[in-house]
């Protein structure tokens, strides 16, 4: 029987080591399935062998070297079965070309976690499956626990992660780390994907949590594991900065009897200052070359700095929310740069931008749109339509705990 350290200590290397263990496995099998189950029958092991050896000073090399030397058994009884099965595309010249010119533009990279990410994040699978194969893959999520973060049914799930693996082998998706020229545009798709994870976490789209933790803890190593594999990204450390400031406020969001709190009204004293100073480091790292991920960490940073909501430097903001609209063009980047404008300048400018925004495809069944139309018709005292405006709000939100807080809001209008 385990003891309870060598379970916390197996829980830890799964956490911590599973993209390691199963990137290095499948360079041996060239297998997804194969690897994943030489992995899992690797910690399995541990358990075991931890118990009665004590635990390695290196679990990440114990466990590479038991799932490889159990896929090297797997793969010769299956030797000639597989012959006749699509295998992921195995290192050839010009593989190994361009990887040596990617070590000696990053020496930094240290392992096959790269290769791993960028096979799961292939523009070739769509979107959903990229984050269904990250979560299983590179974070180590059972089906189930994949399926609960998308709200589907486990074999709903279990089916569209055996498509994406299938797509991979038949489609030929190299395992493998992108030529130079194509790494910077690749590493973009990767971060979109757990950026995306993170907002999916961060403000749950359904169901009775504001905040899914598991999922945002697990976009946040993400980030940080591709901040080792490469360092000198600006963009990367631009996003865990935007993660880490946006993280450091998730106590405050919530009171004590669960109730959504706004950022106005938030005890700034329950900000998790190590998390902040963390992330404005990383700002000032990523604004050296500022993209998309680094001008909006640079706005959560002047929020984490203003000592009190008053005292927020609005007009920076604004500044902040123009240059990333001039970089990034998005309904969404506009809808948060309308609200910026509200507390600069007041509400009438909030409503004239807000307003122009109405008509867009893309933000129809948005429902934070008439949310913020609301709070501004209700600032102006119109609370007719600041009324209709959170009805709309409230019947487009999906998630339990927003949907009662704006129905206060409403209500408290009289």
């Amino acid at each position: 029987m385990p003891s309870a350290d060598v379970v916390a200590a197996v829980a830890d290397a799964h956490r911590r080591e599973w993209a390691f263990v199963l990137a290095a496995t499948v360079r041996v099998t060239r297998d997804l399935d194969l690897a994943e189950e030489c992995v899992q029958d690797a910690y399995a092991a541990a358990l075991t062998a931890w118990t009665q050896q004590g635990v390695p000073a290196r679990p990440g090399g114990w466990l590479v070297t038991a799932a490889r030397n159990r896929a090297l058994d797997a793969s010769r009884r299956a030797a000639t079965v597989r012959r006749y099965l699509p295998l992921l595309v195995s290192d050839d010249h010009a593989d190994d070309i361009a990887e040596q010119a990617v070590a000696a533009a990053d020496p930094h990279i240290p392992d096959d976690r790269l290769r791993l990410i960028c096979t799961c994040c292939h523009p070739a699978l769509a979107i959903e499956a990229q984050v269904a194969l990250t979560l299983r893959l590179v974070c180590g999520l059972s089906t189930s626990e994949v399926a609960q973060a998308f709200l589907v049914s486990e074999s709903t799930m279990a089916a569209r992660i055996t498509r994406a693996k299938k797509k991979i082998a038949a489609a030929r998706i190299p395992f493998r780390v992108p030529a130079p020229a194509d790494l910077a545009e690749r590493i973009g798709a990767v971060l979109a994907v757990v950026h995306l994870l993170y907002t999916t976490g961060h403000s749950a789209p359904y169901g009775g949590e504001l905040v899914r933790g598991e999922l945002t803890e697990r976009a946040v190593d993400l980030v940080r594991m591709l901040r080792v594999l490469v360092p000198e990204h600006a963009e990367v450390s631009g996003l865990l900065a935007l993660m880490l400031l946006t993280e450091s406020r998730r106590m405050a969001r919530q009171d004590e009897n669960g109730t959504m709190v706004p950022l106005e009204h938030q005890d700034r004293t329950r900000w998790d200052r190590e998390l902040i100073d963390e992330g404005l480091a990383l700002v000032r790292d990523a604004m050296r070359r500022p993209g998309k991920y680094a001008l909006q960490a640079a706005i959560a940073a002047l929020h984490a700095e203003a000592p009190d909501y008053a005292t927020t430097d609005w007009r920076q903001i604004v500044g902040l929310y123009d240059e990333l609209a001039r970089l990034w063009p998005s309904p969404v980047v506009s809808l948060n740069r309308g609200v910026a404008l509200g507390y600069a300048e007041g509400p009438e400018s909030a409503l004239a931008a807000l307003d122009q925004l109405i008509a867009l495809p893309q933000l129809a069944g948005y429902e934070y749109l008439p949310a913020a139309r609301a709070h501004f018709l209700a600032e102006l005292g119109r609370t007719g339509d600041a009324r209709a405006a959170y009805d709309e709000a409230i019947l487009l939100t999906g998630n339990d705990v927003e949907r009662a807080f704006l129905v206060a809001k409403r209500d408290a209008l009289g």
